[in-house]
């Protein structure tokens, strides 16, 4: 059974660090496509950044590059998503999803496991 768990969401000021992780079960992170995606009240789910099934290959919204950084840890069976210089419109809860099948790593639609989010949130 595929289980995700988000952790290190908080509350830091505008241009500030964080370091989400998701913790996943059931499966091994490699062979499944990965992402981080972020939603605010009142708009849809957006993809930040992801993982392509079995490859190394890394994908980002324009909004995050050059600013945040996916990564994951075969061993300990994590994906984490390293957030720096934060801007209050990255506020938002994250959640962390999993697919072994998906198409396009950063569209909600293409993922069936994901986790109960973490909220970040980040003041000016």
């Amino acid at each position: 059974q595929v289980h995700l768990v988000e952790s290190g969401g908080d509350s830091v000021q505008a241009g500030g660090s964080l370091r989400l992780s998701c913790a996943a079960s059931g499966y091994r992170v490699r062979d499944y496509c990965m992402a981080w995606f972020r939603q605010v009240p009142g708009r849809e789910r957006e993809g930040v950044a992801g993982f392509y099934r079995q490859t190394d290959n890394t994908y980002y919204a324009n909004s995050v590059k050059d600013r945040f950084t996916i990564s994951r840890d075969n061993a300990k069976n994590t994906l984490y998503l390293q957030m720096n210089s934060l801007k209050p419109e990255d506020t938002g809860m994250y959640y962390c999803a999993a697919d072994p099948l998906c198409t396009i790593v950063l569209r909600p639609n293409d993922y069936i496991y994901w986790g109960q989010g973490t909220q970040v949130t980040v003041s000016s």
